[in-house]
């Protein structure tokens, strides 16, 4: 596309471009595998693809540098698809197509993949600089990190020889991150029985869009509207005024991005058409005055559709009582660490199937029992309305270390570069930080990235000058690394 060759950076913007060009969605990820191999072979450095298509290249240390201490780099090649309704692109074979607004590269429309493609074309970038200083390098590139980190999980380490880890998932400059929570995916199943639809009654989709979702992780604290929890909300209020037979409810397409447009098919009496418009007038009025300051807009329509079967009146309400009773949001804070959230959930998918309901919940906690509570109420929900649940992808958070030495020559290295302090801060979102420390021991961790926005939404957007800003200081400090 070379709508980003000009923006220079030892070629990062280049490689992110490249990135960009290749889809990359999360279980679909071997494209952009074997363009990274590719890329290794051409240049003959060590390069290891496994069968999941995470990938590891090596690359000797510079003049000077060929005795110290190796260091891991690490980031995910996998990008969460989101689009907007009215955008028209296929993740699977379609490019992302950049644009630059002011400071801001951005995708049209659709999710841009700075989440974490800037990590790779940071690596992409050092792998190929043939003028960097650095010490042996030890890059690793994962997969399926955004539905559950499966490719760390499954990573065999057997060929990584350093003992210093930088991650580069971290989404906001001059913060050093230095601890992360742990999650697991809880997924229930709903069973369904249909009936045939009244004859007199008429099918209307209710939509409910125009939110500005986010990250479950690192946005949840911001309080954002979640589709799903509003369309039960809606569902509930309407079933007060109105007799009607739910068709079907689906809504978000990531368990780990807060839902952003969701929609109910039900059918109603048509002589109570009006009386259901205005009731859906009165409920988006609701919604948007209780989070006036937290959503530019809500959206909800009602459009005449058709519909065959609805679902029992059983079923319909175990789906209203689940939509509004499954933990979403802040559960708690963390009392040592000033703002830190301690343990939340989200409900980022709702999806009818053939014969059951599938509700999948993104649960993190950096205290373990505290996690393992809010599984414990989603799995009692769901006995209590007949649902199977299943925990999935449990990872472990990753623990501060006061006495890391690569925190400390990174906090000397920003002094030094940046003529002031960094912030070093722990995150409520999983880091793959957990799974490397548990695979290596004595591993000294620490993570850093650019300035991004609105990842996991079709409004994300990667500061170029951010971006341009922690290159320079990655080389000042991969000097330092002897």
């Amino acid at each position: 596309m070379n709508v980003l060759s000009h923006l220079g950076c030892d070629k990062v913007f280049h490689y992110f471009e490249e990135v960009c060009d290749i889809p990359h969605g999360s279980l679909y990820e071997k494209a952009l595998s074997d363009h990274i191999v590719a890329f290794a072979k051409e240049r003959g450095l060590y390069c290891r693809q496994d069968e999941r298509m995470n990938v590891v290249i090596k690359k000797a240390g510079t003049a000077g540098y060929e005795n110290a201490p190796a260091l891991i780099i690490q980031g995910h090649i996998d990008m969460v698809c989101e689009k907007n309704a009215d955008t028209e692109h296929d993740f699977l074979t379609e490019p992302l197509k950049l644009y630059i607004d002011g400071d801001d590269i951005k995708a049209k429309g659709t999710t841009l993949g700075a989440d974490n493609g800037i990590a790779v074309a940071y690596m992409l970038a050092l792998l190929d600089a043939e003028d960097i200083a650095h010490p042996p390098i030890e890059c690793v590139f994962t997969v399926e990190e955004e539905i559950g980190m499966g490719g760390a999980t499954d990573l065999d380490v057997f060929d990584l020889e350093g003992k210093r880890f930088l991650n580069m998932d971290t989404e906001e400059e001059g913060y050093l991150m230095v601890s992360c929570c742990g999650g697991r995916r809880m997924r229930m199943y709903l069973p369904t029985e249909r009936m045939i639809k009244p004859v007199a009654e008429k099918a209307y989709a209710l939509r409910i869009r125009g939110l500005k979702g986010g990250h479950s992780g690192a946005d949840i604290h911001l309080q954002r509207a979640s589709a799903n929890v509003l369309m039960g909300r809606a569902l509930l209020e309407i079933r007060e005024s109105l007799s009607y037979h739910l068709v079907k409810v689906n809504g978000g397409n990531m368990d780990n991005g807060i839902c952003r447009e969701a929609e109910a098919v039900f059918t109603i009496d048509p002589a109570k058409e009006e009386q259901l418009a205005a009731l859906v007038q009165e409920l988006r009025d609701t919604f948007f005055a209780e989070y006036k300051d937290r959503e530019s807009d809500i959206l909800m329509t009602i459009e005449a559709v058709d519909a065959e079967e609805v679902l029992t009146d059983a079923v319909r309400d175990h789906i209203i009582a689940l939509l509004l009773l499954l933990p979403y949001g802040v559960q708690t804070m963390d009392t040592n660490m000033e703002g830190l959230v301690e343990s939340s959930s989200n409900i980022g998918i709702v999806r009818t199937e053939e014969d059951h309901i599938f509700i999948d919940n993104a649960v993190r906690g950096s205290v373990e029992s505290r996690k393992e509570t809010i599984c414990r109420k989603i799995e009692l929900l769901g006995e209590l309305c007949g649902a199977k649940v299943v925990g999935v992808n449990d990872y472990p958070g990753w623990q501060y270390n006061p006495n890391s030495e690569l925190l400390s020559i990174f906090k000397d290295a920003w002094t030094e570069h940046f003529g002031a302090e960094p912030k070093v801060v722990a995150i409520h979102a999983g880091l793959e930080c957990g799974l490397f420390a548990k695979k290596i021991p004595g591993l000294d961790l620490i993570s850093l990235g650019p300035d991004m926005h609105d990842v996991h939404t079709p409004d994300e957007r990667l500061s170029i000058s951010s971006t341009i800003r922690v290159w320079d200081y990655l080389k000042a400090v991969l000097k330092k690394l002897k």
